[in-house]
């Protein structure tokens, strides 16, 4: 075999070797990726699950923004949340903060949407006055944009899949409805 030969090979076998490691390191890339993405999910839902975290979403989901006076809303708009208000704080930076994930693409929209879409869109639909207050008090459309884009990405998923995410035409387990069949105002 001729030098040449001999070169032109281990140049061919040297390519062969890159892309071989190129491969590899993509696709390692993308298990680092999906280990970002649990460690993600793995802190919201502990945050999530915490008490103080539970308080709050359910002080916000039964918030009636039209109740709160304008000296409220205009703390608001100065940063002020004083007592039980900072809960809207709270829940709105938690969405903001994921939203902000999703838009770089640190998570998954479609994950996200499959587990928080219908509550990204009951609290949305509650701060959505706030928000609108604080943006125009505060001459600024960039508060809570982030929080905006998931709640939009989420009623985009709930119009696209109404009946859930359950894959279509998997088998589902029996159900036991003796609970929702019993009669009603039983003590």
């Amino acid at each position: 075999m001729s030098p040449e030969w001999v070169t032109a090979a281990s140049a061919g076998l040297t390519l062969v070797v890159i892309a071989v490691t190129a491969f590899a390191a993509i696709r390692q890339m993308g298990h680092m990726r999906m280990g970002n993405q649990v460690a993600l999910f793995t802190a919201y839902n502990t945050e999530w699950n915490s008490p103080q975290f539970s308080k709050a979403f359910a002080f916000v989901r039964t918030l009636r923004a039209g109740d709160l006076d304008d000296e409220t809303l205009q703390g608001f708009v100065t940063g002020s949340w004083p007592g039980d208000l900072h809960a809207i704080r709270l829940i709105a930076n938690f969405f903001e903060d994921m939203g902000a994930f999703v838009y770089a693409g640190i998570l998954s929209k479609d994950m996200v949407c499959t587990l928080y879409s219908s509550n990204v869109m009951e609290v949305w639909e509650s701060l959505s006055p706030i928000v609108c207050y604080v943006r125009a008090g505060r001459k600024s459309q960039a508060i809570w944009e982030f929080f905006e884009y998931l709640a939009v990405a989420s009623e985009d998923h709930i119009a696209a899949s109404p009946e859930g995410s359950y894959p279509r035409g998997a088998r589902r387990m029996p159900v036991d409805d003796s609970l929702a069949n019993r009669p009603k105002n039983r003590q």
